[in-house]
């Protein structure tokens, strides 16, 4: 028996991008599957006495610190509730973990790579630096976030 190699379902998966859909404020987004490390609800997070407003604080995730960054004050949206945690995206960067803190995390969805289409032009610069397409759902849009740049962002805010 040999094994046999079908390319043309190597490519099928490769014009398809999977992104966990999370959202923050009334806003939906996908975060590509490839960049996030694991989902999870945070615990106890510790504030960090001038660290730039988006920095939530700190917590403790199995057994490492990571910097807990609110996902809704890096897009300048209100604050959630005080009685809500919300969810958090584990993203690693380089050998640093952040927590992403988002509003609700939802199910992963396929989307296929042709039909991302482009930010539109309308859209809040603080947003469009922050979001690297759009794709067209039944419903709504699903606005793809660029992980790297809502935690770059910070980063750099924070070394400055």
């Amino acid at each position: 028996m040999t094994d046999h190699y079908d390319e043309s379902s190597e490519l099928a998966a490769d014009a398809m991008i999977e992104y966990v859909s999370v959202r923050i404020g009334d806003q939906l987004f996908g975060a590509p599957v490839n960049s996030i490390r694991e989902v999870f609800a945070p615990q106890s997070v510790t504030a960090v006495p001038l660290a730039p407003l988006e920095v939530a604080g700190l917590l403790n995730l199995r057994g490492r610190i990571v910097t807990a960054i609110d996902a809704r004050r890096r897009l300048g949206l209100p604050p959630r509730d005080a009685d809500d945690a919300g969810m958090a995206l584990g993203v690693e960067r380089g050998s640093e973990i952040f927590g992403l803190i988002v509003d609700s995390v939802g199910e992963v969805l396929r989307r296929p790579r042709a039909e991302l289409e482009p930010v539109p032009a309308h859209v809040d610069a603080r947003w469009r630096s922050m979001v690297k397409g759009v794709h067209r759902l039944e419903k709504e849009l699903l606005a793809v976030l660029d992980v790297s740049a809502v935690i770059g962002t910070t980063v750099k805010s924070e070394a400055a």
